[in-house]
């Protein structure tokens, strides 16, 4: 003889209270109070109940998988990211699969398909461009995506980015606050729209400073240590064109940078100030730690996830688009690869 299977309608009986509640305190728990969250999961628990999901995403026609499409999965920047993510896809009832895109159009594509196939649900974009199959679709025929840390030019999805502009305008700021004016610019790929963002933000500092933009003070990385190293190398080896600033794009090319400066016989930031951006974790332990741009990470992963969920809602009507990004605030986290410019502690005006 077969055990009976607990149903929802067992633990509400239970509990004492309505099946709709039981769904709430399930699926929506911070609509219910505390009380009744505790007498639901003993309910749970002395029932043994369990829920179908795979029944559940049956009777709703959908898989219960939310695809996320990374450039690169083993770049440390993505984790809290995805972490946030998941978090909050995992406390609505979905799965997350992640496809390491290795910036590959194919990949992408290839990825995407898993849409139309009705393998996932909806998908967020942390790549800054949108495969083919979808950006070849009309706007109404676009399943639910959302695109987050790299904005889209022209794209009216829903988005979820910081102010890279600003955020570089600040930083390079920060660097011509403490006397230097001679900075240099440790740039991302040409085409990628964070390059194009951080080194206008850049540039815009020097500019409203009355500084002289030098070209030849912009070096193209790829955001990785070892361009960061090369980019150092290229910059810091002539004393007499030397740069005492560096604003760095990434906190893994400041890191390169300094690897750099430390080859040459430099001191950071006695010698030579770096500005990394992102505050990955490294880079609170790095020697000398480093200064930079604090991304919100793991908020970026939670706006993105509610911001899906909420096109997923089947009470939200299905919006092609929004009146603008949502923008997530950055902060500066000065710490010691940054200092007075060399001239300026020589001649006794350090800040």
């Amino acid at each position: 003889m077969h055990e009976k299977i607990a149903t929802i309608e067992d633990v509400a009986r239970h509990a004492g209270v309505s099946i709709a509640t039981v769904s709430r305190a399930l699926h929506k728990p911070d609509v219910v109070s505390g009380a009744t969250r505790e007498k639901v999961q003993a309910a749970i628990a002395a029932t043994g109940y369990t829920a179908n999901v795979m029944a559940r995403n049956l009777r709703l026609n959908r898989s219960g998988m939310i695809l996320l499409l990374v450039p690169d999965i083993g770049n440390p920047f993505f984790s809290a990211i995805l972490s946030g993510i998941e978090q909050g896809a995992s406390k609505a009832g979905y799965n997350v699969l992640i496809g390491d895109t290795q910036n590959d159009p194919e990949r992408e594509a290839t990825y995407a398909a898993y849409l139309r196939s009705n393998q996932a649900d909806a998908m967020i974009l942390l790549n800054g461009r949108l495969p083919a199959p979808l950006a070849n679709s009309p706007a109404n025929a676009t399943p639910p995506v959302v695109i987050a840390c790299e904005r889209i030019p022209g794209c009216a999805l829903p988005t979820v980015i910081i102010d890279n502009e600003q955020a570089a305008f600040d930083a390079t700021t920060h660097l011509i606050d403490h006397g230097h004016t001679r900075i240099a610019n440790v740039a991302g790929p040409g085409n990628n729209i964070l390059t194009i963002d951080r080194t206008a933000g850049y540039r815009r500092a020097l500019s409203e400073h009355h500084i002289e933009i030098d070209p030849a003070l912009t070096f193209v990385g790829d955001y990785s240590i070892d361009s960061g190293i090369a980019a150092g190398r290229a910059l810091l080896h002539d004393p007499k064109t030397r740069p005492t600033g560096l604003f760095c794009a990434s906190d893994g090319m400041a890191i390169g940078v300094i690897v750099a400066a430390k080859e040459l016989g430099l001191r950071v930031p006695q010698d030579v100030s770096v500005f990394g951006f992102d505050d990955i974790h490294l880079a609170a332990a790095y020697d000398p730690p480093l200064t930079t741009v604090r991304q919100p990470r793991r908020r970026l992963g939670e706006q993105a996830i509610a911001l899906l969920l909420d096109r997923l809602d089947p009470k939200t009507p299905n919006k092609t688009g929004q009146s603008g990004p949502v923008i997530v605030p950055t902060e500066l986290i000065i710490r010691q690869s940054t200092g007075p410019c060399p001239t300026r502690q020589t001649g006794g005006n350090s800040d």
